[in-house]
Formats: structure tokens, C-alpha cells, sequence
């Protein structure tokens, strides 16, 4: 019988049987793959399916690697951001197939990734609208105020004046005729404290403080017109009683921002308006309509309150931030609050200066002010400067001589707001005498010597407001003094020299002795009519003779 056996083909000297037909393509394939690399994906990555290059081998070959022959395993975290490169081809030695639990894990990873991606573009989406719809010019629109927010805003003013102090920016007018006040306003102790500047300053142009009472200006007319901080240590010369009372109705309007009580909710009336951010704080902004019958806090006829709504930009925990009006006869203003600018003012010399602490006096307070009659007789007479805030009308400055000795002052006065208007003052045994007479170099000139023996004039004249602080002065070198139980209002210094401030009541108004330690009077003053405070600086020392020369017969 015919042997029709084949002999069996060379297996690199193996003793495995040959693969078949299909099993063959597939491995040439593979070698295909491999020499031209890892396909990949047209994203740049392998698809989500697991990629298994492993070469189908036949049933009948035992396990184990094949010479010549390597796969490419993919990995189960093949879109986990922690994972390696899946595409990395590894030797068949060691290498491990994904199981079903590899591919479990891989999807939950991959499914909380992507569900956190998905929960951080709604929430940005979220945040996005709630903050167009805010900020929106389209935002809410305007509505009734609540009765929490008619709360807030009657507690305003107590809120202000709990937080006693803020810096200030007030703005009047627009264009050429804007107007600026960049300062600070102390409610718990009324003052405020301002640069004037802007195109329409006017007069005005300079420093200026205030009580609701009395308003003093340093004018400079020399100033940018651009709105400055003005200085924290005011200059002590130079201040005056302004004869424009423009300002008034503004220094009003936020004199009336602070109260020791509420004003009643329920009788306001407005609506809430929008909100915005004002330096770093959400505020409401809430806009009041004036109240009928009856004038707001602190509103006098001579300075009437704002005649249309009022608005408030108000933060939550009820203090004032802006707020924007129209006053009768100013037009437009807008008041800017910084609530953290809050220095410690002082007030100048013609409002009264800084407030101290009264008290008694101590003993050697006490044996000093005794003494006061005494040490003035003995150190004879002052060289005298003296300022007098009377009124818008007038201001007057002047100098001379004081003596204790022989009961006589002499000084040559001038008048600020009068051009011309020098006058020669004479005070002697209680009687006072002027004499009108030219223009001085400036209105600290002293009075010619000796004096005029002719000419002299008595009756009234616009400077014997001056006449209460000149006799202080000289009646405090006679019999027992001052008189009056003097209190020790503070402690000062005056050109280097320390002082203690010691105030008498009398029946035409309180009078205030600078006394240095040495026991002389350093300085007098006292308040005018108008409010502001005059003084009479002295310089104790040796004085010519004030008394005009006999007649020649």
C-alpha cells in the first residue's frame, strides 16, 4: 500500500505540530502590526474597548511565549487621568490579561471623573447667571421696602453715631460748577473737617471746620482745584468766618446723618432699588421719600432738608455708605462715606480747640491762680496780638501793648473783610477811645508811639467786639483777679510753653485763662456772638509808654 503521509515541516527544530492555515494569517499580521507600531485612535487615544493583540494559538500548542512574536496590553484604566500610556507595549512575560474586575474599576473611575467635570460646569454655569442677574442693568426690579429694611434704615443715624467717626467725600454740581469736600465728619464730637476744592470753590476754595453752629474757613485761594485730603494737624493762623454761607445747607445734611435715637419705621416711606458693592460691602440701596409735616432731625428753616427722595446705599448692618440727594438751592449732591478712614480730629483754636477733661483745680493750681494778680502787677505789661472771629462781616486782627501797670491797652486793629479800615484802640481807666485811620502794611501792625494825642472818638464801632477781651485782661491784674472758681479744662502748650487751661463762668459767657507754670497769662479768649472763639495772645515783657504825651502849654 501506498505510504501518502507528508513528511512534517521543519518547526525550528521543535516537536510541536505546525498551525494551521488561519492561525498562521493571524500571527503574520500581528508581526505586521507590531513593525509598524500601535494603531491608535483618531483622537489620539485608543477607543474605550480594550484592545486584545494577543495571538490566537492553536488548542493543540502548549502555553508559553512564542519566539519573535510580542503584543501590545492594554490597560483597564485606559481613561483614568492617574493611569500610565495603555499603548505602552510590554513583553509577554509577567504580563496578565484585564479581568472583569480590572474593567469594573476602570469604568468607575471613569464615571466619577466624569461626573465631577459635569457638576463643576453647572455650579460655574449656576454662579454665572446668579451674577449677571445681580450685577445685570436688567436686575430685579424695584419694590416696596420691607419692614426689616424700614428698620435698618431708621436705626441709620443711631448706627453712625455709634460708630462716631468717617472720612467724607461730598460732591456738588458738575462740570465747571462742581464743587469738592474731601475731609472727615466726628458725629460723636460734631465737627467736621474739609478740603474745598473743584472748579467752582469760589471763595470758598481752601480748609474749612464746622459745628452745626459755626462754620470757620482758612481760605486759599492760591489751591489746586483738584479735591484734596486736607492736613490731619490743622494749621493754628488764618481762620476766619466765612461771609458765604454756601456751604451751610451741605454741612447740614450730614450733621443730620447721626442721632442718639431712631427715627419711627413706620413712617417711612420708600422702596428698595437695587444692590451693589461699595469698598468691598453689599449694600442695599433704598431710596426714602422726604417725610411730610414735620422736618427731619437736626432741620432748621434756615437749612432745609432734601425736597425729593433721598437715595441710601445702606449695607446690612444698617451704616451709610453713599447716599445721593437734591437740597433746595444747592441741586444735586452725592455724599460718599469711608466707614475706615475714622482719624481723631481736632478742632482749631476758633472753635474752642480740643476738648479736655474739666476738673478742680489742684493745690498748686490753686496758689497759682491766687497769685495771678500779683505776678501780672509785678512783671508789668505784654506785647499783645489779638483775633477776633465777630462775624461773616467782620474779622478782625490786630496788635499793640497790654500794662497791668498802668491799667492801659493800645493796639492798631484791622478788619479782614473791609479794605482801608485801620483803627487805632485805646483802653484807660475804663473808657475806650478810636481813631480811624489808613491802611496798615498788614493786620498785625502795631499802632504808632507814641499815641495820638488829638482825634480820639468814643461811641459804637465794629471793633468793640474786641472791648469784653481787653478789659478781661486788664482786670485780671486788679484786687483779687479773675475771680469766679476757675475748673481746669486741660492741659496745652502755647509756642513751646506748657499752659493749663482754666475756664471761668461768668454772667456774659464763659472766659478762659492760659496760665504757664510760672503763674502769667499766656492767653485770653472768649466766644463772640457769632459763636467762634476770640483771642488775646500775650507776650509778657516790657512795654512803652501807652498814655499820650501831656500838652505843651
Amino acid at each position: 500500500m501506498e505510504n501518502t503521509s507528508q513528511p512534517a515541516p521543519d518547526n525550528g527544530g521543535t516537536n510541536r505540530p505546525g498551525p494551521d492555515v488561519p492561525s498562521a494569517r493571524a500571527a503574520r499580521r500581528d508581526n505586521r502590526r507590531h513593525r509598524a507600531g500601535p494603531r491608535r485612535h483618531r483622537a489620539g487615544i485608543a477607543p474605550p474597548a480594550v484592545l486584545d493583540l494577543t495571538v490566537a494559538e492553536p488548542a493543540s500548542r502548549a502555553p508559553g511565549p512564542r519566539p519573535g512574536v510580542r503584543r501590545a496590553v492594554v490597560s483597564g484604566g485606559l481613561l483614568d487621568p492617574a493611569a500610565g500610556n495603555p499603548l505602552e507595549e510590554e513583553d509577554l512575560t509577567g504580563s496578565t490579561a484585564p479581568t472583569g474586575a480590572d474593567r469594573r474599576g476602570a469604568y468607575r473611575r471613569r464615571r466619577l471623573t466624569l461626573t465631577g467635570l459635569a457638576l463643576t460646569a453647572v455650579a460655574s454655569a449656576v454662579l454665572l447667571v446668579v451674577t449677571l442677574v445681580d450685577w445685570a442693568p436688567g436686575g430685579p426690579p424695584p419694590r416696596a421696602m420691607t419692614t426689616a429694611e424700614q428698620e435698618r434704615l431708621a436705626a441709620m443715624r443711631v448706627t453712625n453715631l455709634r460708630d462716631l467717626r468717617a472720612g467724607l467725600h461730598l460732591t456738588v454740581g458738575d462740570g465747571p460748577a462742581r464743587t469738592d469736600l474731601l475731609g472727615w465728619v466726628d458725629w460723636a464730637r460734631q465737627l467736621v473737617y474739609l478740603d474745598v476744592g473743584g472748579p467752582g470753590a469760589g471763595p470758598l476754595r481752601g480748609l474749612a471746620q464746622a459745628t452745626p453752629t459755626v462754620l470757620v474757613i482758612r481760605p486759599d485761594p492760591t489751591a489746586m482745584p483738584t479735591p484734596a485730603t486736607p492736613p490731619l494737624v490743622p494749621p493754628a493762623d488764618g481762620w476766619r468766618l466765612p461771609a458765604d454761607q454756601g456751604l451751610d445747607p451741605l454741612l447740614s445734611l450730614v450733621f443730620r446723618l447721626a442721632a442718639d435715637r431712631p427715627e419711627p419705621a413706620d413712617g417711612l416711606s420708600g422702596r428698595w432699588v437695587g444692590r451693589e458693592q461699595v469698598n468691598g460691602e453689599t449694600v442695599d440701596i433704598l431710596e426714602a421719600a422726604p417725610r411730610t409735616g414735620e422736618p427731619a432731625h437736626g432741620t432748621t428753616a434756615a437749612t432745609p432738608g432734601p425736597s425729593t427722595p433721598t437715595r441710601y446705599w445702606l449695607d446690612l448692618a444698617g451704616r451709610v455708605h453713599r447716599l445721593e440727594t437734591n437740597l433746595p438751592g444747592v441741586g444735586p449732591v452725592s455724599v460718599a462715606l469711608n466707614r475706615a478712614d475714622r482719624p481723631t480730629l481736632r478742632p482749631v483754636e476758633a472753635l474752642g480747640g480740643r476738648p479736655g477733661l474739666p476738673r478742680a483745680l489742684t493745690t498748686a493750681e490753686r496758689d497759682r491762680w491766687r497769685r495771678l494778680p500779683a505776678r501780672l502787677r509785678t512783671a508789668g505789661g505784654a506785647a499783645v496780638t489779638v483775633t477776633g472771629p465777630v462775624s461773616g462781616a467782620s474779622n478782625l486782627r490786630g496788635a499793640g501793648w497790654l500794662s497791668w501797670t498802668s491799667g492801659t491797652a493800645y493796639l492798631g486793629v484791622a478788619d479782614l473783610d473791609t479794605d482801608g479800615r485801620w483803627t487805632l484802640v485805646r483802653h484807660h481807666d475804663g473808657k475806650v477811645a478810636r481813631i480811624e485811620t489808613g491802611t496798615p502794611d498788614s493786620g498785625t501792625a502795631r499802632p504808632p508811639l507814641p499815641p495820638p494825642a488829638t482825634g480820639w472818638l468814643t461811641g459804637p464801632h465794629h471793633t468793640q467786639a474786641l472791648d469784653p477781651l481787653l478789659e478781661a485782661a486788664l482786670r485780671a491784674a486788679r484786687g483779687s483777679g479773675p475771680g469766679g472758681d476757675g475748673r481746669r479744662t486741660r492741659g496745652d502748650t502755647l509756642a513751646g510753653t506748657t499752659v493749663d487751661v482754666v475756664q471761668v463762668d461768668t454772667a456774659l459767657g464763659p472766659v478762659r485763662y492760659w496760665i504757664d507754670r510760672t503763674g502769667l497769662l499766656r492767653r485770653l479768649e472768649l466766644p463772640t456772638r457769632a459763636g467762634a472763639w476770640a483771642q488775646l495772645d500775650l507776650n509778657p515783657g516790657r512795654v512803652p509808654r501807652l498814655t499820650p504825651p501831656p500838652a505843651k502849654r
